[in-house]
């Protein structure tokens, strides 16, 4: 079925980058969504199959997959506003489309991936299709967070690539060249420690570039900005929970030999540094935008260390970024109503949204509580069994670092929205402001009650799919 989805959703790509008829480009754009449902559909029918010895429909993979297929949809119809607003060219609109199918694509089959080297393929293939996204608006600015994306995308490739190398030496001992995860994890007490520490430092420092943490976070926060906003909310949800699973899988590999402790002080410190440049960057950035995309850095981060935690920790961890994906790609979907209102992405010369697009401004601030963990939040669930799994593993000093860290990107966050939200704006001409529809802004709160009711009142399946995600990790 994978081979089939993947052949299908090729094709269809290709037929949007060709064609340029808007009625035909759309009609090929649901198709692909109809696939993608139903190719999510069957994988949730069918747990724990492995089709081949690349891709299986896994706990983990299951929950990210149903996450991105959730998403896309809003992601298309914004998409779809985004182009008609901006009153895009034939071409430019095929090709904003057709990257958006070859990203989503290469995320799916990535979350799945039951090898290493498929989930570097597809990885790699989302940084080609992001590129195109992040180049969409072709101007100077554009160009240059183009570049930068690439070019450290490279990097962190290779780095990936060059880890699946030290992995692979690190399997020779046990007489298997088989790079599957199952297999590895197998192997585990035959894996020379030697090559096994490198190929997880090369891992993890590549899949940063992707889950914007210490140390190749600049390029993702480019990314986000420089993209149009529906492109950027699955930037920073999907395109980071593929960079979260591909460290993940390896993660659960070492922590399951004696170089458990030694793989938790690498990423706890990645992670600390990344939740610290967060709070710094919160408090001096004007870039709404950017914003958002720092924010993904803050939580990225306290997952990783809700891992370094244990424990419970583990299972707050997955929670904590699947709720983050559904109120963040909200936070994005609102921010092309707020360009269009204010024709600005600079916090500095916004104001009175509330008087200008009440919805929106519901929106806004609802999703301010929601992305800063404040009760009923269901984000606030999962950060509070973070700090829990802190508590119980005896860090206290990491825990109040970053509560105290916390606590000032919620004040630098709260500042600006409510900036936005309520004080007048500087040099802005309220005679041409358009008219924003109350129902673009439905999609936003339908994933806030999602993650609402995930965090709150989580349906039995879900918490049993987040329990089997991480029952292979020690406790």
């Amino acid at each position: 079925m994978t081979t089939i989805y993947l052949v299908s959703a090729l094709s269809l790509g290709t037929a949007i980058f060709i064609n340029r008829s808007k009625v035909i480009n759309y009609l090929l754009l649901t198709a692909y969504i109809m696939l993608q449902c139903g190719y999510t559909l069957f994988a949730f029918a069918h747990k724990t199959l492995t089709e081949t010895l690349y891709f299986t429909f896994d706990p983990l993979g299951l929950l990210l997959l149903g996450t991105l297929t959730i998403i896309i949809i809003p992601a298309a119809w914004h998409g779809y506003l985004y182009i008609k607003n901006h009153n895009e060219t034939s071409q430019s609109r095929a090709i904003y489309f057709s990257s958006l199918v070859l990203l989503i694509t290469a995320m799916s089959a990535g979350v799945i991936a039951n090898h290493i080297a498929v989930t570097w393929i597809m990885t790699e293939i989302t940084t080609l299709s992001a590129s195109a996204l992040i180049y969409h608006h072709r101007n100077k600015l554009a160009l240059e967070g183009t570049w930068k994306y690439v070019f450290v995308c490279a990097i962190s490739i290779t780095f990936v690539y060059v880890g699946i190398l030290f992995l692979n030496l690190s399997l020779r001992p046990g007489g298997s060249h088989d790079l599957s995860y199952a297999n590895l994890l197998t192997h585990r007490n035959e894996l020379n420690h030697f090559w096994l520490k490198m190929a997880f430092i090369f891992i993890f420092t590549g899949f940063t570039a992707k889950m914007s943490l210490v140390p190749m976070f600049t390029a993702s926060i480019d990314a986000k900005d420089k993209a149009p906003a529906p492109a950027g909310a699955l930037l920073s949800t999907g395109l980071i929970n593929l960079g979260f699973i591909g460290f993940f899988r390896t993660y659960i590999i070492i922590a399951n030999t004696p170089l458990h402790h030694w793989a938790n002080a690498v990423i706890g410190t990645a992670a600390m540094l990344s939740v610290f440049l967060a709070a710094v960057y919160m408090i001096r950035v004007k870039n709404i935008k950017r914003m958002l995309a720092y924010s993904g850095m803050e939580h990225m981060g306290l997952a990783v260390i809700g891992i370094v935690a244990g424990g419970i920790g583990y299972y707050a961890a997955i929670l904590h970024i699947i709720l983050h994906s559904f109120v963040k790609s909200g936070l994005f979907f609102q921010f092309t109503q707020i360009y269009r209102v204010y024709q600005n992405k600079n916090i500095t010369f916004t104001g009175n949204y509330f008087k200008y697009n009440i919805t929106g401004a519901m929106v806004l601030l609802i999703g301010f509580f929601f992305i800063t963990a404040v009760p009923p939040s269901g984000m606030f669930v999962s950060e509070f069994l973070i700090f829990k799994a802190l508590f119980q593993s005896h860090m206290l000093f990491l825990l109040i670092v970053i509560l105290a860290l916390l606590t000032t990107i919620i004040w630098a966050f709260g500042k600006n929205t409510f900036r936005l939200l309520f004080l007048p704006p500087v040099d802005f001409d309220e005679r041409n402001i358009p008219k924003v529809s109350p129902w673009e802004s439905f999609s936003q709160f339908l994933l806030f009650a999602i993650a609402l009711i995930l965090g709150l009142a989580p349906p039995p399946q879900f918490v049993d799919l987040l329990k089997q995600s991480v029952i292979l990790l020690p406790n």
